[in-house]
């Protein structure tokens, strides 16, 4: 498995901080520049990373000096820093990103990170359906951990950093939930699919044993409800039959109702 890339929650970064000369100054200023960044706050932008994806150039030219040189660094195999955001003011970086691909008709390069720095070595060093492999798989490991992460930022500012519904404000025990999950059709990674909850009612919510009504009330499972259990499960659980959850104040970013009636439909069958 690829080692964890060297992630970092920054604020838009100053390319001079991080490379010293002239030539990958110029580089990471164009890559960075088309950077994907959400645009206002409170909008429910999808950011999708562009790793493996065409990248603009700088204008129509392409031998404009900051495409000429993502160019050079292609041929160099120069590592590049590559941030991503997240939501307004967050980014996280994925290093080492190589540009791989040129395309003047289309005026986009292809960019894919890896887990090496330098340049490939023994065997691999010959064969470059390997290491084209290698990083594509590197590549979508990182956009899905990528994912993931803008998923739950965007989640947890909408619902104002609290559990949807015990308003639990620590920020390291909260995570994003899925109304309906990734695999299913309409399981997108979007706002309105998501509930902020705390990791206790997140478990719960995936395991049937909570439930979450089109009105926005909490269902507790019956037989969770008839069991005596001391204190916990009193008040970790059953104390929330019948409860509203707190949603976002702007509509857009409000859980889907149709999603939370199908959602509500699998709990009752669990049931």
């Amino acid at each position: 498995m690829p080692k964890d890339p060297d992630v970092a929650s920054a604020r838009r970064a100053n390319s001079s901080h991080l490379f010293g000369d002239h030539f990958t100054q110029r580089v990471v200023d164009n890559v960075r520049n088309n950077c994907q960044s959400p645009s206002t706050e409170g909008s429910d932008n999808r950011v999708v990373s562009e790793l493996a994806k065409p990248n603009r150039y700088r204008g129509t030219n392409p031998s404009h000096h900051d495409n000429a040189g993502l160019r050079m660094a292609m041929q160099r195999q120069v590592p590049l820093i590559y941030f991503h955001g997240i939501v307004p003011g967050f980014y996280e970086a994925a290093w080492p990103v190589f540009i791989v691909e040129d395309h003047p008709d289309t005026l986009t390069f292809i960019v894919a990170i890896d887990d090496q720095v330098g340049a490939a070595t023994g065997w691999q060093a010959n064969d470059t359906a390997a290491l084209t492999a290698r990083r594509k798989y590197i590549t979508a490991v990182v956009r899905q951990r990528l994912h993931q992460r803008s998923f739950r930022q965007r989640v947890l500012r909408a619902y104002q950093q609290c559990c949807a519904i015990c308003r639990l404000r620590h920020d390291e025990l909260l995570e994003a939930s899925h109304i309906l999950p990734d695999g299913h059709p309409r399981g997108e990674p979007i706002v309105p699919n998501g509930l902020a909850l705390c990791k206790l009612h997140h478990a719960a919510f995936d395991s049937h044993i909570i439930g979450v009504t089109p009105d926005l009330e909490v269902t507790v499972r019956l037989d969770i409800l008839e069991e005596i259990d001391g204190p916990m499960l009193l008040h970790g659980l059953q104390s929330f039959q019948g409860r509203r959850i707190h949603v976002p104040r702007l509509d857009h970013l409000k859980p889907n109702r149709d999603f939370l009636a199908e959602r509500y439909d699998l709990f009752r069958h669990a049931s």
